[in-house]
């Protein structure tokens, strides 16, 4: 998942989701759940380097962003609930996919 093209692919992968690019900048890439329409991955390029955008739950967002130096408060979001992945990092590609994860299952729709 080094290409921008590959993370949407790789987000794609989870159930009932979809691709949609909801702002005038078509640099950036939402992948929302079908049934509530939230997002759970912001993908986009910033500074010539891939980016991307993921809930966390508060207290682990505190906990990486001690870990990882490319892992920042979310950019253009709110800072608490939201993280910035700089992909090329010092995160682990399987380590990403367990973010992706943990923002799918924060934001997919309760039952």
């Amino acid at each position: 998942m080094h290409t921008k093209k590959e993370l949407i692919a790789y987000c794609l992968t989870y159930e009932d989701v979809y691709e949609d690019y909801p702002f005038d900048d078509s640099n950036w890439t939402a992948v929302r759940h079908t049934a509530n329409k939230k997002t759970f991955a912001f993908i986009y390029e910033r500074g010539g380097g891939l980016c991307l955008n993921l809930k966390c739950s508060p207290a682990f967002a505190d906990f990486l962003r001690r870990q990882y130096k490319s892992l920042t408060p979310g950019y253009h979001m709110n800072k608490e609930h939201w993280n910035t992945v700089i992909v090329g990092g010092d995160i682990p590609t399987e380590d990403i996919k367990g973010l992706i994860a943990h923002s799918y299952e924060l934001t997919k729709p309760k039952i």
